[in-house]
């Protein structure tokens, strides 16, 4: 980017952080949950293909603990916090934003509380692209969204739920699965979709979607996805392909305080090779080739009730 651009947005981002904020209703912030290799970038890329909605890579930091009166300088501890998350390996090269820059911002945030101090971060992000509403998508944050809705009570959650044994043989193979075996993929699958699903039933704004039902019949699914944010349909969200790949540009390796690289931006971007081709619904059942019989059925033994009750059709008795 040209020197008198990166001068232009960051002016405009210091501008953004002086606005009154006090009082103005907040627009729905989309919020894509789901356990994990469940879609969740399909749809952020789906959703961030709007003119009006910018939605960055992962965040994690809303569920990190937030001090209390113990701390002095709040606007400091904040703005390091978020641009050091996670403090092993940080993420904050992904989202384009100059730390100096963000830092600043906090600093001139009026009024500055920690759900502002996010809110600013969000702006601050969707004027990089011009856009006037952001969301995100953390897929754990299916773990915490009662506490993220009292935190930002403008979020609706968007709950992506996948076939377990589909999501299975996908997580299985990245750097970031909780394991090879079957069983601890199912347990893993089963606890996330279930926590979700429970904070859900507790009044939250709260949204399921089908993995299955976004690939077969997209339109429908995002009609319905933007009636529930209040966002105008857009038929340039159906061709959020052609444009994939250079949002994945954004995805940067991920490296230690010691300097190891814990996984390449060349594999982070590889791993959604996926999502820059049109949805293809033939590929929907392709685990039952990733998979053996036997890892189908130690699956479906710790999860098969689960998969029956979100309709999934299961191949064994117990």
């Amino acid at each position: 980017m040209p020197i008198d651009s990166i001068r232009q947005w960051c002016r405009q981002a210091l501008a953004i952080s002086r606005q009154p904020k006090a009082g103005i209703p907040q627009a729905p912030m989309p919020m894509i949950v789901g356990s994990p290799r469940s879609g969740t970038t399909l749809l952020r890329l789906m959703l961030d293909a709007h003119p009006a909605l910018a939605i960055p890579p992962e965040t994690g930091f809303l569920a990190m603990p937030l001090p209390g009166a113990e701390i002095k300088d709040c606007r400091a501890w904040f703005a390091h916090a978020i641009t050091h998350f996670p403090p092993n390996a940080t993420g904050w090269e992904d989202f384009g934003i100059d730390s100096n820059v963000f830092e600043r911002a906090v600093m001139e945030l009026e009024p500055f509380n920690f759900a502002e101090g996010f809110r600013l971060f969000y702006r601050m992000y969707a004027a990089r692209f011009g856009k006037q509403r952001w969301g995100d998508k953390t897929p754990l944050y299916c773990l915490h969204m009662p506490a993220l809705q009292k935190l930002l009570p403008e979020a609706h959650f968007i709950h992506i739920i996948r076939d377990g044994r589909g999501s299975a043989a996908s997580l299985r193979k990245q750097w970031f699965s909780p394991g090879e075996s079957m069983a601890v993929q199912a347990q893993f699958w089963r606890a996330n979709v279930v926590t979700a699903r429970e904070a859900g039933a507790l009044r939250l704004r709260y949204l399921e979607v089908r993995y299955e039902d976004l690939i077969t019949n997209t339109e429908v699914e995002l009609r319905r996805l933007c009636d529930f944010i209040e966002l105008d349909f857009d038929p340039v969200m159906l061709s959020y392909h052609e444009r994939s790949a250079g949002r994945l540009l954004e995805h940067q390796r991920r490296v230690t305080a010691d300097g190891v690289v814990i996984v390449g931006e060349t594999q982070r971007r590889a791993q959604q090779v996926r999502t820059t081709q049109a949805p293809n619904k033939q590929l929907l059942a392709s685990w039952r080739d990733d998979l053996s019989v036997r890892e189908i059925e130690e699956f479906e033994s710790v999860a098969g009730d689960l998969l029956r009750e979100l309709g999934y059709a299961v191949s064994t008795l117990n």
